[in-house]
């Protein structure tokens, strides 16, 4: 049985709500996604199937509206409203990113619904908030992401280059997340109360308190945090971390061997590669296994021997990625227990063994195409809460007569 079967959840049709739509209906909820006459613009997304632009082949439209059905209502008119409001009267949640005001303006808004439906969740997620001074500012994911402070964290350790914006519109994302995890408190809630309740989200604080240690740094201490190449921002600059491989391909090494039994496991392999010759810093690898106890952070760079020893953990992990591909180099880690992960490109990441082996590939019946589609998978496993795509994305209006009967 699904974590949400049984739950029946309104979308009104927005690109900035789509994710936190796609969340609850792999999840198993009853997601059902209303959409303008003519259809949601996000329809005509790039990229497509094939490199072929045209209706329903917009490969961003499907990997967020799986597991969702499809209807057309005009809430302009008497008509799709009053069918709205049927909806409502069963619903056990509606989630909204609609302009400042249109709801309210349609009588269509919490304060409305909550009339005909006490027990309704409503999540509406804007730019600010509802009540903010700039609810009716105009923002895109860019905007929201360098605004919010995620951006500005994000780059190398070379300050006259940019910033790096994240890819795959993470400032929407973030805040669908939020939005997601609300719905379900909020359900949680009513299944103890009986209550329903209205849930504000606003996209621009949902990024700001996922910048890490940056807006405490600021709002604590009045530091500003700076870019580093491959490693969390810090008021203080750290030592790098990314090394280039063997294949030429870079991996990023995290946190060197601390532990005495991360010493001793890095010494095994160095001996096992016939490398330990060619490295004199050995002793000290020695040295950090023979330890009683592990070393601490702010042992390095006050202590001695702390250093050394954390030194010469990283220059045997350069060493050993000298000779060694990324792939390779980043299995013998990882089987070592040492954290390392290969810089890949998202599709590279995608077609990883580890990742095909966790099950992250998932294969979604297309009927209308006569074929099957990989798609990215659960985002986490639960298996007192199973998660799986139910069905491909609706095609427009596809499910009007099996829900409003036209």
């Amino acid at each position: 049985m699904s974590a949400l079967q049984g739950i029946l959840v309104l979308e009104l049709s927005s690109e900035r709500i789509a994710l936190a739509g796609k969340l609850l209906a792999d999840m198993g909820a009853d997601v059902v996604l209303i959409e303008p006459p003519g259809g949601d613009p996000a329809r005509a997304r790039p990229p497509f199937l094939d490199d072929q632009p045209g209706p329903e082949r917009s490969l961003w439209w499907w990997s967020n509206q799986t597991s969702k059905r499809g209807v057309v209502l005009d809430l302009e008119s008497p008509e799709g409203r009053a069918r709205f409001q049927d909806l409502v009267r069963r619903a056990d949640m509606i989630l909204e990113s609609e302009p400042a005001g249109r709801l309210a303006g349609l009588g269509l808004d919490y304060e409305q619904l909550k009339a005909i439906r006490p027990e309704l969740i409503h999540v509406s997620l804007t730019p600010f908030g509802r009540g903010s001074a700039n609810a009716q500012t105009p923002i895109t994911d860019l905007i929201l992401m360098a605004g919010a402070g995620p951006v500005w964290s994000c780059g190398y350790d070379d300050h006259a280059l940019p910033p790096v914006r994240g890819g795959g519109e993470q400032g929407y994302q973030t805040a669908c997340h939020f939005a997601a995890m609300s719905a379900l408190t909020a359900l949680i809630h009513r299944m103890s109360s009986g209550e329903g309740q209205f849930i504000d989200v606003s996209m621009h604080q949902a990024s700001n308190v996922t910048t890490e240690g940056a807006s405490y740094s600021w709002l604590v201490a009045n530091q500003t945090v700076q870019r580093q190449t491959g490693r969390h921002a810090a008021v203080t600059s750290t030592g790098p971390t990314q090394v280039r491989c063997k294949d030429g391909v870079w991996a990023n090494t995290g946190v060197p061997p601390r532990h005495p039994a991360d010493f001793a496991s890095l010494l095994r392999w160095l001996r096992e590669l016939g490398l330990e010759a060619a490295f004199p810093e050995a002793v000290f690898l020695e040295m950090g296994a023979a330890r009683a106890k592990p070393i601490h952070p702010a042992e390095i760079g006050v202590d001695d021997e702390a250093t050394a020893l954390y030194g010469a953990g990283r220059a045997a992990l350069l060493l050993i990625a000298e000779h060694n591909s990324a792939y390779d180099f980043f299995i013998g880690c990882q089987t070592r227990g040492i954290a390392v992960g290969v810089i890949y490109a998202p599709e590279e990441a995608f077609e990883d063994p580890h990742i095909k082996a966790r099950g992250f590939q998932v294969e979604v019946e297309h009927e209308d195409l006569g074929r099957r589609v990989r798609y990215p998978g659960a985002p986490y496993k639960l298996p007192a809460s199973p998660w799986r795509i139910s069905r491909r994305a609706p095609h427009l209006g596809e499910h009007n007569s099996e829900i409003l009967g036209a």
